[in-house]
């Protein structure tokens, strides 16, 4: 469960990104995080991340205040999620495999068992045919698989992806927004940040819809509309 309790983030030297915004999460859902550029889509995800702190109030990821955890209790908090950017955040000066094995090295997973997770990771995304291909060959679309199947590699229960298609076409974006459905179909929670309803997904989901730092109340979007 992921939970915010009047949360402010300011930053210094600027105006307050996040103002007093309250909302849960539970384990297994699949949230939408909706907002025109500067609303503070990206600060959300930090939060949850914990790669930033709250100015004030509460963030609860798993019953654990992200604001009392120990500098060393971080990056084992941070196992529980697989973090996915715009702008991928490749290596491409190593080819898919090593891209993908680089998450299991750091957490010093080796050996056979790391060569079948990432060959299981990338054959989810399908680019298994490609996992000596170095990420420059690769379509916009292909790398932005690429840097999912990095993300999931190492089973986090959080999938958390930051404007994944915003540099994608439709038929792109559309792809994406398939594989990280099929990741929510088995359980795992998936929070996605974009601009815009468009394209998202046919079915009922909930959408945290951002203006300005400000939580609005808009609670699901079907065929790319908001409800109330």
């Amino acid at each position: 469960m992921i939970k915010f309790d009047h949360v402010t983030k300011r930053y210094p030297g600027s105006d307050e990104a996040l103002t007093n915004v309250s909302f849960t999460i539970e384990a297994g859902e699949m949230v939408f995080v909706t907002g025109h550029s500067g609303a503070g889509k990206s600060t959300l995800l930090k939060l949850i991340a914990a790669i930033e702190r709250p100015t004030s109030g509460t963030v609860l990821i798993a019953n654990q205040n992200i604001s009392q955890l120990k500098p060393s209790a971080i990056p084992y908090m941070r196992r529980r999620f697989g973090l996915i950017f715009q702008d991928h955040k490749l290596l491409y000066d190593r080819n898919c495999f090593e891209n993908v094995i680089l998450p299991l090295h750091i957490n010093d997973i080796t050996g056979l068992d790391a060569a079948k997770r990432v060959r299981a990771a990338l054959d989810k995304v399908g680019l298994l045919h490609k996992e000596k291909a170095m990420p420059i060959t690769l379509s916009g679309g292909e790398q932005q698989r690429l840097a999912i199947a990095r993300a999931v590699v190492s089973r986090p229960s959080i999938l958390i992806a930051d404007e994944p298609t915003g540099n994608l076409d439709a038929s792109y974006a559309a792809e994406i927004m398939n594989i990280f459905q099929a990741f929510h179909q088995v359980g795992v929670t998936v929070i996605v940040a974009t601009h815009d309803a468009l394209g998202m997904s046919a079915s009922h989901n909930r959408v945290l819809h951002l203006d300005h730092g400000q939580l609005k109340p808009t609670d699901f979007i079907q065929n790319g509309n908001f409800t109330a």
